[in-house]
């Protein structure tokens, strides 16, 4: 089933769930490993350039997934759901997509702060929109790694409930989002 029924996620939900997840984790350690990089690394330019390449990418899906929840059935929670999970769940999503949000403005930021485009895998380029902010890229990069920080924090509370549905509560939440 390709589409969310009431009960459980459709594929096409879980496949941008866990991809999305798995890539900004990789996103996350490709981000800490590269900033330590000397300029005489061969990696010096291209992960840099990988690393803004994919974000691209995951916001294009996080966006094409926002549309195909609009687009399907909510998904009900789970009947044994208490109201605080269920609002505690709530609110670490919304996070969790502000903090997306923020994380892609904050890397546009960084990389166009000189007035450069952001090159997307030489496929495209995201033009520049001058900030007229005073230290951008600075700036920028300070709250873009908070941002990260931040999103990992949530994304690793987020894995804990899930957990916790599955192995104690023994509840299908973590099953609905398995294919």
């Amino acid at each position: 089933m390709l589409v969310n029924q009431t009960n459980q996620y459709g594929l096409v939900q879980i496949a941008l769930h866990w991809l999305i997840a798995l890539t900004i984790f990789g996103l996350f350690g490709l981000g800490l490993w590269m900033v330590d990089l000397t300029y005489y690394s061969s990696w010096y330019r291209t992960a840099p350039d990988l690393h803004r390449s994919i974000g691209v990418i995951v916001v294009s899906l996080m966006v094409l997934r926002l549309l195909w929840r609009l687009a399907n059935p909510k998904v009900a929670s789970v009947a044994t759901h208490k109201n605080w999970e269920r609002k505690l769940a709530h609110l670490t999503h919304g996070l969790m997509y502000v903090l997306m949000l923020l994380l892609a403005i904050s890397g546009y930021m960084i990389t166009t702060a000189k007035g450069q485009p952001l090159n997307v895998f030489d496929w495209f380029s995201i033009p520049a929109i001058s900030f007229g902010i005073e230290y951008q890229e600075e700036i920028a990069g300070d709250l873009h790694e908070i941002f990260a920080w931040s999103l990992i924090a949530l994304a690793a509370l987020h894995i804990i409930g899930a957990l916790k549905h599955h192995f104690v509560d023994r509840d299908e939440t973590l099953k609905r989002m398995l294919p």
